[in-house]
């Protein structure tokens, strides 16, 4: 456990009282409770199904028949039992399972069997969770995504159902929508608010009977999609990921207005509008999106169908000062730059300690990133791939530039948001014919330590030469204790080969093709480290991390640079 300032306390404090205090209060609000503050009659009929735009694929149905549930990487054989029994190997395994998005590949498989063999999971599923529990089940993102995936997917249940079947499906629909609804108005807040704003208002879209509903969740989402994305298009949570999800539910809800005939709220089409060139801000020259603030696996599938309903084919955003990320593209790089602090409170439980770090492309390649996160999103790795260690920037005195929860012993208790975060300030970005200069500094350490850290980055027109500088100012007068150590970390891509070069005093790296690159920092001894890459598909992987170390009053500044050829 970290040891904290009396600055740092006094904030801490004042966040437990403004959000803590009130959670707690609302915690109080049980499903049950909040259910029975709402009632909600059933539908009484669904008029059309909106697309689910999510890839899919029809072998998996026959797995799934089979009785094999593979979620979050973890494989469940129910062994001829029910799976909605069994006690899941982790968190995101239920959370996946309870969510039904899976039906997916059930339909795509287009076989009676395949819709057979639905009917009787979701019916399982209404006998056995049907009433709202203190479960995953019943997790406000658990029912919104069960909900959109129900209605997306009722020509698939619903086609040759019995009467019993459809009027007990209708029946859950109504309940689902009403405990929505509580939530909505007693306890919900961050994304899992927008995602259920999002889920009303498509079931009852797509259903008779929900007008005067209909209007109150077009309300609310609305609100909140002011509220949650920025005016350049980033989400207020920092994560690329919410992006490709708020797309993936945005989209076919538009056309459910169009198939509606009916004005969907202006706020959902000026957000898919500046959410879709975001969302190319964030991607690499191999087509996966930037590894900043829980963003982790990028599925290629998945990318590539959400910019084919580009239809402006829009070029990406470079400079996102709201959502604070900076983009500098040249014929075969691509840089981009964490020049933001961390999201609201209510936002940040996934957030990382990643001020200013950078990752670069090159040639369809990566080179340089930062760790990621990994598929399980909970647990020891999940924190560690949080902390500033596990990103390219500079860490002081072993320390991450914005306080976790789980670091000062509250990850329980606060969910894992981050309490304290930098302000990342003086961001600045001049573009030449030679060269785009991007500038920015925070002040994460100024409480703990009194200094400053200050980042210029300087990528050449051509993309061969990335030149930095890492600079640590004092703040407010006040001089860097003796002794006290930091570390520039730059996480290469587990694809790069990389060697000491000792005449050079830098590191050899070749990419994949043999392209070869060299790093070196001007007058110091530059190491070559084990690291790890959690964003991968099928687990952790084996990386190197090339590091800097010094002492900041002895050197506060570094300079350093990545030039192509060596």
């Amino acid at each position: 456990m970290t040891r904290l300032s009396v600055a740092e306390r006094i904030a801490i404090a004042g966040h437990a009282l403004r959000h803590g205090a009130r959670g707690a209060l609302r915690a109080s609000a049980s499903p049950l409770f909040l259910l029975s503050r709402l009632r909600c009659p059933p539908p009484k009929r669904l008029v059309i199904a909106p697309q689910d735009i999510r890839t899919s694929d029809p072998t998996v149905a026959d797995d799934i028949y089979a009785g094999y549930f593979a979620f979050a990487s973890r494989i469940v054989d129910a062994r001829e039992q029910s799976p909605f029994v069994l006690v899941g190997p982790s968190a995101e395994w239920e959370t996946a399972l309870m969510g039904f998005g899976w039906l997916r590949h059930l339909r795509a498989a287009e076989t009676s069997l395949a819709r057979e063999n639905a009917r009787a999971l979701v019916g399982e599923w209404m006998s056995l969770h049907g009433a709202p529990t203190e479960s995953i089940a019943w997790a406000p993102q658990v029912v919104s995504r069960r909900l959109m995936s129900w209605v997306s997917q009722s020509p698939l249940l619903l086609e040759g159902a019995d009467a019993d079947f459809y009027a007990r499906f209708l029946k859950s629909i109504g309940c689902h929508v009403a405990f929505l609804a509580a939530q909505m108005r007693f306890a919900l807040r961050g994304e899992a608010r927008l995602f259920a704003a999002v889920a009303l208002v498509e079931a009852t879209l797509c259903s008779d009977g929900y007008a005067r509903m209909l209007r109150r969740a077009g309300k609310w989402l609305g609100e909140e999609l002011d509220r949650q994305v920025l005016i350049d298009g980033g989400h207020v949570s920092r994560n690329p990921q919410v992006v490709m999800d708020l797309l993936f539910d945005l989209l076919p809800l538009r056309q459910a207005f169009a198939a509606r005939n009916a004005p969907p709220p202006p706020q959902l089409i000026g957000a898919i509008d500046r959410l879709l060139p975001m969302l190319r801000l964030f991607r690499h020259s191999d087509s996966s999106l930037a590894l900043f603030n829980g963003m982790g696996v990028t599925a290629p599938d998945m990318l590539a169908t959400l910019l084919a309903y580009d239809d402006a084919l829009a070029q990406p955003i470079l400079n996102a000062p709201r959502s604070g990320y900076q983009r500098v593209e040249t014929a075969d790089a691509v840089l981009l730059f964490d020049a933001g602090g961390p999201p609201p409170p209510d936002y940040s439980q996934r957030a990382h300690a990643g001020a200013l770090s950078l990752e670069l492309s090159l040639d369809n390649r990566r080179l340089v990133g930062n760790c990621g996160a990994p598929i399980h999103q909970r647990g020891p790795l999940r924190e560690a791939a949080r902390m500033t260690a596990a990103h390219s920037t500079l860490e002081l005195g072993e320390e991450s530039s914005a306080r976790l929860a789980h670091e000062i012993g509250l990850g329980e208790w606060a969910g894992g948001r981050v309490f304290i975060g930098p302000r990342v300030s003086g961001v600045a970005r001049r573009e030449g014919p030679d060269a785009c200069v991007l500038e920015a500094r925070h002040d994460g350490y100024v409480s703990r330590f009194g200094l400053v850290h200050a980042r210029t980055l300087t990528l050449a027109t051509g993309g061969g030469r990335l030149e930095g500088v890492d600079l640590l100012e004092p703040a407010g007068g006040r001089k860097p204790r003796q002794g006290l150590a930091y570390a520039i970390r730059f996480h290469l891509h587990p694809s790069v080969k990389a060697a000491r070069v000792e005449r050079e005093h830098g590191v050899m790296l070749v990419l994949p093709g043999g392209q070869p690159w060299l790093f070196h920092a001007a007058g110091r001894e530059v190491e070559l480290e084990d690291g790890a890459f959690f964003a991968s598909a099928d687990g952790s992987r084996v990386a190197q991390q090339i590091v800097i170390r010094g002492l900041a009053a002895e050197e506060p500044e570094t300079r350093w640079v990545f030039l192509r050829g060596g």
